[in-house]
């Protein structure tokens, strides 16, 4: 179930995001009176090969334009007459170009015909972060309230050298404010991390291919580093999960805290893992909780994953009893406009700096580039519409900066041959066109495989 509520979220996200970017050209083009042939969600043919497979799932010509959704369901465009891309007859293009087509407008109606996808999504993006903001606020966690530190959640992140209780101070000499950014400073171009441990600072000096190590590892599903819980069992909303839990059939409750298993002290949640970890799958153990200030004892048998079937406390119940502080701000209307302004260029420079590394073999960041399946993956399990939007809007960000770049055939190389034109006056003939069409066609093709193969080899390593 939660793996078709993924792909159900990813294909919404993605079909939402490909309609808007392909309007954004389809408005620009109508504004300068330039016809457009085809608007389609998705590809009715098998993309990038436009002559190959031909066909569609819907189709209604209105106007001059064709709209439908096509049956290849990852992509979609706008066939602009007179537009020199692998849509077009090559033989027509040869023709003189007639006053609707693409060819015959000025170069500068003809870039914001380019740009128009990639204006529209970083508007998109405003928006969407701008109702995040507005509808949920926003919440972030003080780091410095973290008094129990933190809990390792892979086994490479022990390898780099953190440890269960260990509070980070700093990473690269700044200090950290909010625990939210942990991950991604750490992550990405984190290289000396000032932990607290046992009331002396100690410093930790990250590998400068953390990325590449963790993209070709089976991580361990715990996270890397999360909030060090306490032993106090949390409320479950899933009925279903309630249903299939061994420890709340045996009786546990929420709100009771876990203070032996047989006769092993649990003083933190991780310590539960740590002692059931040893243990054969389906053991049964004895589970002492706290509950109104008395003990009682219960038998629990561990489910196949030796795990008790418990939640712990979600992040407002933790701040509601002072395990942790929660900066909480609500945006007005007007407000949040700006604030989404804001978050937008926010995560665009954090997405440049993940892309940076890209380049830099060092890092083995290329190793973490994932297609389709990882997008899936981005999303969560259940459906949660703060959650989802908060990642279209990444996306929105991602595709607005990836079709920028200056690769033939995307949006940002047509961009680029336009610019060229408008400053040095002449326009590149069409056989240059043509052979640097190909090569963008061969860059994306090779780009698809290898960040699809990516999914793919990791799926396969995750196998065995």
């Amino acid at each position: 179930m939660e793996t078709f509520i993924k792909i159900a979220q990813f294909l919404l996200s993605l079909s939402l995001l490909i309609v808007l970017h392909e309007w954004g050209h389809y408005f620009f083009a109508r504004l300068f009176k330039t016809r457009v042939n085809k608007f389609y969600l998705f590809f009715d043919f098998l993309f990038p090969v436009p002559t190959l497979l031909n066909f569609s799932l819907f189709k209604k010509k209105v106007g001059d334009t064709e709209f439908g959704i096509g049956w290849f369901p990852l992509g979609g465009y706008v066939q602009i007459d007179g537009m020199q891309d692998e849509t077009q007859d090559a033989e027509k293009l040869k023709s003189p170009p007639q006053p609707w087509e693409f060819r015959s407008k000025k170069p500068w109606q003809r870039l914001l015909i380019m740009m128009g996808g990639i204006l529209v999504n970083v508007v998109v993006a405003f928006i969407i972060y701008a109702g995040i903001l507005f509808v949920w606020g926003e919440k972030k966690i003080v780091n410095s309230s973290l008094k129990n530190g933190i809990t390792v959640g892979d086994s490479l992140m022990y390898k780099f050298g953190f440890k269960n209780g260990d509070r980070i101070v700093s990473v690269n000499g700044e200090t950290v404010e909010y625990f939210d950014d942990v991950p991604k400073k750490v992550l990405i171009g984190g290289k000396d991390v000032v932990v607290e441990r046992n009331g002396a600072n100690v410093n930790i000096a990250l590998p400068v291919d953390v990325l590449g190590q963790l993209s070709t590892k089976k991580l361990d599903k715990k996270g890397l580093l999360n909030i060090r819980m306490p032993n106090i069992v949390g409320n479950i909303a899933d009925d279903k999960f309630k249903k299939e839990s061994n420890a709340y059939k045996a009786g546990i409750l929420p709100n009771d805290k876990i203070v032996k298993i047989d006769s092993a002290s649990i003083n933190y949640w991780d310590d539960i893992s740590t002692y059931t970890s040893v243990l054969k799958d389906s053991a049964t153990v004895a589970v002492t909780v706290n509950r109104d200030n008395k003990e009682l004892v219960y038998k629990v048998q561990l489910d196949q994953n030796k795990k008790l079937g418990l939640a712990y406390l979600g992040a407002d119940s933790l701040n509601n009893i002072g395990w942790l502080q929660i900066n909480k701000k609500s945006y007005g209307f007007f407000e949040s406009f700006g604030a989404g302004v804001k978050k937008t260029f926010s995560k665009l420079g954090d997405y440049i700096s993940q892309f940076k590394l890209i380049f830099s073999p060092s890092t083995g960041a290329y190793k973490g580039m994932g297609g389709f399946a990882s997008m899936t993956q981005a999303f969560g399990g259940s459906w949660d519409w703060e959650y989802f939007w908060g990642i279209t809007a990444f996306f929105s960000v991602a595709l607005a900066f990836m079709n920028f770049l200056p690769i033939p055939m995307l949006d940002g190389g047509y961009i680029l041959f336009t610019l060229i034109e408008m400053i040095t006056g002449k326009k590149l003939p069409d056989r240059i066109m043509e052979k640097i069409n190909m090569i963008g066609f061969f860059i994306i093709i090779g780009l698809m495989l290898f960040t699809n193969g990516n999914d793919v080899f990791r799926k396969l390593k995750g196998w065995f």
